[in-house]
């Protein structure tokens, strides 16, 4: 006998990531709630839904805005790419304003919304529409006076919408004891989406969670989502696992000396490697070369900096001989460059993977990591880095981190607590011999392969870095 499970028919929204999280979409022919503040991304959740139905999945829709006209409601998601005037044009979708104004409604006995009825109906005929936008539902509340027949009615108005068999977005504001103002939650029994926009430390995160989903299993915990010139787009933590490929195959860290120290063939092709140490010991200067020597193998890399320029880095690496202009110039190389604190650790994590999912790149560094913590805690940075590193290894990206130890501290230990989590960790040192900083490198553990435990002295000079054999370290060596 098969074990045959029936499954809820869903309607893909489009949104990158939260058709993941809910496992295909929202509940085809039922109500979604989405609830949140002002300016968590209500409107832009539910349009984008609308729109990439239309566009995407061939399913027309219909916009009841009681707030914006269609014009103000154009312009305003114009900037993500969205082109509704082209759209109603196409007869692809249709936006009805429903002005509300209590000042210009006398109540004579009883009333219902038999007329937003007849305006819905008429506008799914006419582009034969099979999804809906109620935006924003409380503004119902705020014209209309008599609450009680008002929840009746909108009972009444989910129900008819249901037998229509179209897939309803309903938008509603964030109350203090409740999901929504009015308590529409408990009306909207399928599905409920909270959106959240909170302000830490001065630095602002949006952040999604499903709160009910009835009749289908999804993810249950707060996901950061990003609303930026591409659109919405949410990253699913908890879709991350550890089932990523171990491949066998060697790539070189860009230093033939130090491919030795590495059983004489460098990193495993998909492992994360961290080069720590104090300043000034070259971690910058060793994750170019890396990277220098991905594009000389004709590999896409992309370079994340958090203190620096690409200007300034070029600059900075051309006076240790490495033209690395050419490959930017030629495609290979990408740096996406910010400051930490221009955003929260989350939004930074969305940035990052949406820059690793476009740009597909071969290998990635990171430089330095340790600047995260100006913005969260070490807890924070370490689940963050947590789960990039996951992401990279799904994808068989080789990564290099850079880390910056503190002067003073024990330089095995790092200040973002993520050692256990790399594959290869080559720790960096200085020190003072007969009036003169000496630079020392050495592999403190790679996985899966035999490696040098010995200390090797090195060099920045105009040609690159430059590992000293043991035996001519001076001083005799260590």
């Amino acid at each position: 006998m098969n074990d045959v499970r029936p499954t809820l028919r869903k309607a893909r929204t489009g949104i990158p990531g939260l058709d993941e999280i809910t496992l295909g979409g929202l509940p085809a022919g039922r109500p979604t709630l989405v609830c949140g503040g002002p300016g968590s991304g209500k409107t832009l959740i539910g349009i984008s839904f609308l729109v990439n139905g239309a566009v995407l999945f061939d399913e027309p829709g219909v916009l009841m805005s009681f707030e914006e006209n269609a014009q103000e409601l154009a312009q305003d998601v114009a900037s993500l790419g969205f082109d509704l005037a082209g759209l109603i044009e196409k007869k692809r979708l249709v936006v009805d304003y429903v002005h509300i104004d209590r000042s210009e409604i006398a109540e004579t006995g009883e009333y219902d919304l038999e007329g937003l009825f007849v305006r819905i109906e008429h506008a799914v005929k006419t582009v034969g529409a099979k999804r809906v936008l109620l935006d924003t539902i409380d503004s119902l509340f705020a014209g209309l006076p008599n609450e009680t027949i008002l929840r009746a009615e909108l009972r009444r108005l989910f129900r008819w919408l249901r037998d229509r068999n179209l897939t309803v977005v309903i938008t509603g504001e964030m109350g203090e004891t409740t999901l929504t103002r009015h308590g529409l939650e408990e009306y909207v029994t399928d599905a409920v989406i909270q959106l959240d926009h909170r302000v830490l430390n001065q630095i602002s995160t949006r952040r999604l969670r499903v709160v009910k989903y009835r009749g289908s299993y999804h993810g249950t915990n707060e996901y950061p989502f990003l609303v930026d010139e591409d659109g919405v787009s949410v990253l699913p933590l908890t879709s991350l696992a550890l089932q990523h490929e171990a491949p066998a195959e060697r790539v070189s860290s860009g230093l033939e000396r130090l491919d030795e120290m590495l059983g004489a063939q460098g990193y495993y092709r998909g492992s994360t490697v961290l080069v720590s140490g104090t300043a000034g010991t070259g971690k910058t200067t060793l994750a170019a070369h890396f990277a220098d020597a991905a594009c000389k193998r004709g590999e896409r890399c992309l370079y994340f900096l958090t203190e620096e320029s690409p200007q300034q880095m070029l600059r900075n690496m051309r006076s240790a001989g490495l033209d690395l202009k050419r490959w930017v110039d030629g495609g290979q190389l990408q740096f996406h460059a910010d400051r930490p604190s221009r955003y929260g650790l989350e939004t930074h994590l969305v940035m990052m993977h949406r820059a690793v999912e476009q740009i597909r790149p071969d290998v990635v560094v990171f430089d330095p990591m340790t600047n995260l913590l100006t913005i969260g805690t070490p807890m924070d940075v370490r689940a963050m880095l947590t789960r990039m590193i996951d992401f990279l290894k799904m994808r068989n990206v080789t990564a290099v981190f850079t880390g910056l130890t503190s002067a003073g501290s024990d330089l095995e230990t790092t200040e973002t607590m993520i050692s256990s989590l790399m594959d290869v960790w080559v720790l960096t040192s200085l020190e003072e011999f007969e009036r003169r900083r000496r630079r020392w490198m050495y592999v403190l553990k790679s996985r899966g392969m035999a490696h040098s435990d010995e200390m090797r002295e090195f060099r920045i000079t105009s040609g690159g870095i430059d590992i000293l054999p043991p035996h001519t370290a001076e001083g005799g060596g260590r």
